[in-house]
Parts: C-alpha cells; structure tokens; sequence
C-alpha cells in the first residue's frame, strides 16, 4: 500500500470507527436500577448519550426529551441546497432508540431546576434526574445583525443553519435565480457551527450555477473572520471548478457584517456594501436558551465543562455535550462545533456519568472530530483530528489524524483522492447516524 492510500485509509477506518473506540470504559457498570437520566436534545449529542447510556448500563432509567418526531442532520445538508442530495436521506426517526428501552418524549424542555434536580417540560410534565446531559444545540443573536430578525429568517430570508424547513426554502431560492445574479452569503464570528460549513455552502451554490449553465453568476462570502477552516483546500476547489465564481471578502477587508436592510437586499459592514439577489445570512450563535436560562453559560454564551468529563463548570450533575459547550481553549475558542465532536463528548460524558454512579474514576477520554467537505461532485475533503486532555489543556494528537494534502506530485492521484473523500463523507454520516440512532 503506498503512502497515500495508506493514509486515506486510516484516515476512513477512523472516520467509520465509533467514537467509544477511543473511551476506555469503566471497569465496572452496574448503577443502581433506581438511577434516572434525562437527556435533553435529540440531535447527534443527545441521541448518542441516550443510546450509549444504555448500552453501558442497561439498568438505567434513560428518558430522552427531543422537540422533533424526525432529525434532520446539518452535515450534508448543504448538497441539498444545491440538488446534488435529498433531505429525505438526512433524516431519521426515534423508533431505535424506543426498541432499545429509552424513554423518548417528545415535548419542549422549558426550564432546570438543578437544586431540586428537575426537567419542566412545555407539556406540564416534571421529570426528575440524578444525572442530566444537556445537549440543546444553538439558538441565534438575530440582534447581531441589525435588520435581520426571526421573522425574516422563517419567511423571506432564510439563514438554513438548522437543516429542515429553511435548507428547502433556501433551496427553491436558489433555483429562482438567474444568470448573472449574486449570492451573498454571510459568516458570523467564531465560534459558530460546523466551521466549514458556510465555504462548504458557498461552493454548493457555485455548483449548482456551473450545472445551471449560469456562469455569470457570482457567490460573494462576507466573512467576519480573517481565516476559515481548510481555506488551502477549498480556495484550490475555488479556482479548478468555479474561476471567478466565488469572491471571498475577510474581516479586516470589510466583510465582517453588522446590518442588514431587507427592501433592498443589502447587508453592510462598517465600510462595504454588498447587494445580493439572494441574501443568506447566517447569524451569530450562542448556546441554546434552555441552558443560558438555568445559569450554565458564560458571558460569551457558551457553556464551559469539566475537559475530562464533560460535566458543567457552573452545576454539578448536568453534563453539556455538543455545540453549546465551550470544551477546551483550541481556537476558535475551543474544540470544533461538529456533529462527530458532539458524538465524541456525548459518549465521554456516558461514561464518566456512569463512573461516579459507581463511586470508581471517570475514564480517561480521548475526542475526535472528523468533518469532510464536498465543493462539488466527486471532489471532497477531510480533516480528522484526536485530542487528549493534559495538563489542563486540549491537546491535538498530530500523528493519529490529518488533513487531506492540498497537492500531491500525481494529478490523476490527486483527482482520484478527492473522488474517494466524497464518497467517504456519504459512508461517515450513515455511519455516524446509526451509530447515534439505530
């Protein structure tokens, strides 16, 4: 095996590989039959904690409080804008969980009591808790862009940062336009979800208007930030697939956006305009209000944890996992906002929750995150990075991940490298959602 097909395939197997393969368990899992869980949040955290939780210790008592009857996942739901997916292969049900003797709920979890150790939900029911993992996504600073709202991010301006209603609606403006008209899109400052995602979207749109025959079209990115995550790798797919299609405009040059004026179709910096005939913006994030409203967010928004388990800085017994938590100190302020690091935490927090109910240590945790991006079809590209926790600090495990290489010496080598990572993005999400729901 040469060199590089060695590294695409380790860099596969950890892709598909579960991420309890990087948890050594407690040696001994038996918590009292009477110990109740309450996960909050069904997306890929708080299914994944439901599952593994159960997995780990089939006595507990594990209910799993989710707003939605089907998931939809966010990774992938970008090729959906373009055409090149459907979000029918994105979603998923709650029936796996249910077989697995999980109590799912489907309601709105309102408030936490964490002195009583209670979960109030919309419905009226009260549950009780001896552990809770709270896995409640982000909701929006709509205020961070002055002019934008909820209200035009349900109706005519649809941000599509939560996959679903809007990835549809975003969709069907995109096929409305037409040759030599712009896409604006904007990024907030970090941190916000999945870091990749807004190039990854830029480059859909891209695609779709090479396949549309609307090469006159352009896709402007108005970035607040002054770097994005793999730019060496998306501005090569920029230049070999869309020339002159997509302008990308950092923060220092006036892309960070602070208002928006909806009858024109304008969004404005401190020094730049930019007119758009499709205008997308993605707004500020912040932990999800649930966890702000029981006082487990810091003043930034976000929810610091325990590195090594998982549990909050702020109240004992409630564990956040996914992207509200603040989870170490890598820029941009700390570990990436994904699905698989959301997977990763959720099945660290399982095992240090089921350690202490045991009186034994909590595990030694290792997290992964594994994200790939795919400009166009038959050409993606990965990152999978494994840290451990030392010395107070998370640190990146260099020789156990990687990045996919920008060049490599074979063109055809090169080509066919990023016709696999494509592909492979497809196996990792079924992977990684019947990992989390089936």
């Amino acid at each position: 095996m040469n060199p590089i097909n060695r590294r695409a395939f380790i860099k596969a197997a950890i892709a598909a590989a579960p991420a309890s393969a990087f948890l050594t368990l407690p040696s001994t899992a038996h918590a009292a039959k009477s110990a109740r869980i309450v996960v909050v949040g069904g997306g890929f955290g708080g299914a994944t904690a439901a599952k593994y939780l159960k997995l780990m210790d089939s006595n507990l008592d594990v209910t799993l409080v989710e707003r939605q009857k089907m998931y939809t996942s966010c990774p992938l739901s970008n090729e959906v804008i373009s055409g090149h997916g459907k979000i029918e292969d994105l979603q998923v049900g709650y029936d796996g969980l249910k077989k697995r003797g999980i109590n799912v709920i489907f309601d709105d979890a309102v408030s936490i009591d964490a002195g009583k150790k209670t979960v109030k939900l919309k419905g009226g029911k009260t549950l009780n808790y001896d552990a809770l993992v709270l896995s409640p996504g982000v909701d929006f600073n709509y205020a961070g862009v002055e002019g934008y709202s909820e209200e035009l991010a349900n109706s005519t301006h649809p941000h599509a940062w939560k996959a679903g209603p809007q990835t549809l609606a975003l969709k069907k403006q995109l096929e409305g336009m037409k040759d030599g008209q712009t896409f604006v899109l904007t990024v907030p400052p970090g941190p916000f979800r999945c870091p990749p995602g807004p190039y990854e979207r830029a480059s859909q749109v891209a695609s779709y208007f090479k396949h549309h025959g609307m090469n006159k079209s352009k896709v402007i990115i108005a970035d607040a930030n002054d770097s994005f995550s793999k730019k060496g790798l998306f501005e090569q797919a920029w230049k070999r697939q869309y020339p002159g299609m997509i302008e990308w405009v950092a923060g220092a040059a006036g892309g960070k956006i602070v208002k928006f004026d909806a009858k024109t179709n304008t969004v404005s910096s401190d020094f730049n305009d930019y007119k758009g005939d499709v205008v997308n913006i993605i707004p500020p994030h912040h932990a999800g209000a649930i966890a702000k409203n029981a006082g487990l967010t810091n003043d930034k928004g976000w929810c610091p944890v325990d590195m090594l388990t998982m549990e909050s800085s702020k109240q004992k017994d409630i564990y956040v996992v996914g992207d509200a938590c603040l989870h170490g100190d890598l820029p941009v302020y700390g570990a990436p906002k994904s699905a698989h690091s959301a997977a990763t935490q959720a099945k660290v927090a399982c095992g240090a929750i089921i350690a202490k109910l045991n009186g034994v240590a909590a595990p030694e945790p290792f997290f992964v995150n594994t994200c790939y991006s795919i400009t166009a079809p038959e050409w993606g590209f990965s990152v999978v990075h494994i840290y451990r926790v030392k010395d107070g600090k998370l640190v990146y495990i260099a020789e156990a991940g990687g990045i996919s290489p920008v060049n490599m010496e074979d063109e055809a080598q090169l080509v066919l490298q990023r016709k696999l990572e494509s592909e492979y993005a497809i196996g990792w999400l079924k992977n990684i959602m019947a990992d989390a729901f089936a």
